[in-house]
């Protein structure tokens, strides 16, 4: 599998005792996975490329695997009750319950890990077919959330032992999707340290952007967030925590409906932020919009762009600038019935920050969507 990441000529720490070579895949414990591999096919162009179920042997789930580009997606759903994947769902609704990380030595990054630390989700397993072998490891973060380390330099098969390709007459066309850029968590009250200081500890993580109340605030409410990266870049997670403000932060409405920690988005690369957004709203994605009057004045603060403004205001995709260029992005609604999960779609023209400029218009978009839903 290629590396995950939107610079292949980045080089690894020699003294980074985590190495990591981006997001191997995310997976999705769901209510109906045969379902939501459906309609991740269909809104978003991806591709299906394995299974495992009780045809090959695993008897608890079922679990589909699509693909788009660099971007691997797992939908794991339970086969019965009664059992730590129908808990999850019970508990938080559809949401992310794996990050898994690209790693030479699964078996190094647990023991790296664990000797800091970091609580066993899972000992080293070397997981063997007639393909090879694919080893995986894992340590808990936040929440019932998990980083599962995934060596597979010895596997050729189509994704790891236990799967079986799935071949499907049904192949929407790509919407130009192409990796993960980062994953957002929230926390709870002053957790946003403590997790901080795991990232650091743990895992051997930087803290690189710092966001306080005064950064991510409106009349209502606040946030704050750290940007942790592992020593390449090709691994990023901020954290967030809500702030004190005068009703109800998004973080809070989060933690409430999810009933505890979790993955808040996921952010997706793409070469051109139109052509993917045009394509998803075609698809029937929603997306957060700002007012119109956010045009108006959006090149006063980032200058020039190679873009047309008009595609973008008509869109609704944000801009903003940082010492080494510019990057657009757009946020979804949230993609189930709860205000849990949503995705960001983003371009980076350069820049390596996450879009303090849009904070603000993105923050109260936000809050209109709270108070549609009775909830601010």
């Amino acid at each position: 599998m290629q590396t995950n990441t939107a610079s292949d000529t980045a080089s690894v720490n020699p003294t980074d005792f985590l190495p990591l070579h981006g997001t191997d895949y995310v997976e999705f414990y769901v209510g109906n996975a045969k379902q939501a591999a459906h309609f991740y096919k269909t809104a978003f162009g991806f591709q299906s490329l394995a299974y495992a179920g009780p045809e090959t042997g695993v008897m608890d789930r079922a679990s589909y695997v699509i693909r788009q580009n660099k971007l691997t997606f797992v939908l794991t759903t339970p086969l019965k009750t009664n059992n730590a994947i129908a808990d999850h769902i019970y508990k938080h609704g559809d949401g992310v319950k794996v990050l898994a990380l690209m790693v030479d030595d699964a078996t190094d990054a647990w023991k790296q890990t664990t000797s800091r630390g970091g609580k066993t989700y899972m000992e080293p397993n070397k997981l063997k077919d007639a393909d090879g072998e694919v080893v995986l490891s894992g340590i808990h973060t936040y929440g019932d959330t998990v980083h599962v380390f995934v060596e597979r330099k010895n596997y050729n098969g189509v994704f790891m032992p236990g799967y079986r390709k799935w071949v499907s007459d049904y192949n929407p066309s790509s919407t130009g999707l192409l990796y993960v850029d980062h994953c957002v968590g929230n926390v709870g009250w002053n957790q946003m340290n403590p997790w901080v200081k795991f990232y650091e500890n743990v895992m051997g993580f930087k803290n690189i952007l710092s966001f306080d109340d005064n950064d991510i605030s409106t009349e209502y409410s606040a946030l704050m967030s750290k940007v942790m990266s592992n020593g390449n870049g090709y691994v990023k997670f901020p954290i967030n925590e809500p702030a004190e403000g005068k009703k109800k932060s998004q973080v809070e409405e989060y933690l409430d409906f999810y009933n505890g920690e979790g993955v808040q988005h996921v952010a997706i690369a793409t070469a051109d932020i139109v052509a993917t957004v045009t394509e998803l709203q075609k698809r029937g994605i929603d997306f957060l919009k700002v007012p119109s009057s956010y045009y108006e004045t959006v090149l006063d603060r980032v200058g020039k762009i190679d873009e047309d403004l008009t595609p973008l205001s008509e869109l609704g995709i944000l801009i903003d600038r940082d010492d080494e260029g510019y990057l657009l992005q757009i946020f979804s609604k949230p993609l189930e019935d709860r205000p849990t999960l949503f995705f960001e779609i983003i371009q980076r023209k350069g820049a390596k920050s996450f879009g303090k400029g849009n904070f603000k218009a993105l923050f109260e978009a936000l809050e209109r969507e709270q108070d549609l839903r009775g909830n601010l």
